[in-house]
């Protein structure tokens, strides 16, 4: 890997028009002083930083379940998936991962599998970190059905900041682990909600990679 790959990183199209707005704010920043106009540079390439989308290589092996998403694992607790996905309304573990204005905002297909169900449903914007941000805030579902038949649910969240729920997939699609399905502007979460008899690998507080780190094993009994 070159040193510049390092630093720069591939931008999501979604924020080209954005960089551009904040370009040309800056401009004229620049016109009216040159210590405003080097913050807007500032603002500009934290921008560009935002909608990065560098490649990741997801983990081999077959019934790995991984993080949808860049941040931190913030709440691990039972709970019913959106009940407009029409899954059984069952309490099923939640892992909910938070992501801040400085992570990477692309998510990805926490596992292989169609999807069955898309659901968006408007809502309140509270700070995505909180858990009633799960039930109150704008939010967007995915229900992925896996080979063996079993149903995982992932749902986009909108945070404090975020205004905008990007999904990239519809029904009958068939998604890869690790493959692109969306993005959240500007910091939000991402909840899954793990397959019955799953239990989780990871920790609240643990740092997530999207479409690398491993939130669960499909084949690891669950703990009684």
């Amino acid at each position: 890997m070159r040193m510049r790959d390092t630093f720069i990183k591939p931008m999501h199209p979604e924020g080209i028009r954005f960089v551009a707005i904040f370009a040309a704010i800056t401009v004229g920043l620049f016109l009216m002083s040159d210590i405003l106009g080097w913050i807007g540079v500032g603002v500009t390439i934290w921008c560009y930083y935002f909608f990065r989308d560098p490649e990741r290589v997801p983990p081999t092996g077959g019934g790995l379940i991984v993080s949808p998403a860049d941040g931190v694992v913030s709440l691990i607790e039972p709970a019913v998936p959106p009940s407009e996905l029409g899954m059984p309304d069952a309490p099923l573990t939640r892992v909910s991962v938070f992501m801040s204005v400085f992570n990477c905002h692309v998510n990805r297909s926490p596992i292989e599998g169609e999807i069955a169900a898309v659901a968006y449903r408007p809502g309140k914007f509270f700070n995505a970190s909180l858990d009633k941000a799960s039930a109150d805030n704008e939010r967007n579902s995915l229900r992925i059905r896996m080979g063996n038949g079993q149903d995982l649910a992932v749902v986009q969240i909108a945070g404090l900041v975020a205004r905008r729920i990007v999904c990239f997939v519809k029904p009958g699609n068939a998604l890869q682990t690790g493959e692109r399905f969306g993005l959240i502007r500007f910091g939000s979460r991402l909840d899954v909600y793990l397959p019955e008899g799953v239990d989780p690998q990871v920790r609240v507080g643990q740092t997530m990679i999207a479409g690398e780190t491993i939130l669960a094993s499909l084949h690891t009994p669950k703990e009684k």
